[in-house]
């Protein structure tokens, strides 16, 4: 369950087209299904800018803690207050109410380094089922 319209990291992220440059982020399915029940999240707050390839913010289960690796620069514009509320959010609306942050683009194009649907589930077919979560 990837939607196609979305745009997808290697560090399990996907991006939303919102329109004037504004995209919306969040965690794969299938990385939430991988780490299972999220329990922490930490997210930047508006104004904070991002830096393709830095990380941004700390993503804790009861599997694994890692952080979130922005695959994008930009400016955050909100960040989601209900995911840090409830992060089982993640797991229960992945593509929905579970999405993390906000970004504004300098400009309206993101990364061609960025992945199709298609393009995401074969590179992450490819990783072992012990080694996707490994710190």
């Amino acid at each position: 369950m990837h939607p196609q319209e979305l745009k997808y990291s290697p560090e399990h992220l996907w991006l939303k087209n919102e329109g004037n440059g504004q995209f919306r982020l969040g965690v794969t399915d299938r990385y939430q299904l991988q780490i299972k029940s999220v329990v922490y999240l930490e997210l930047p707050q508006a104004g904070r800018t991002l830096q393709c390839g830095e990380p941004f913010g700390a993503i804790e289960s009861s599997k694994v803690s890692t952080d979130l690796v922005s695959p994008v620069d930009g400016t955050v514009v909100a960040m989601n207050a209900a995911v840090i509320a409830n992060p089982s959010l993640i797991n229960k609306d992945p593509y929905g109410e579970g999405w993390l942050v906000l970004v504004q683009l300098p400009g309206a194009e993101i990364s061609q380094s960025l992945l199709s649907a298609d393009e995401y589930l074969a590179s992450v077919s490819n990783e072992a089922e012990t080694g996707l979560c490994q710190t």
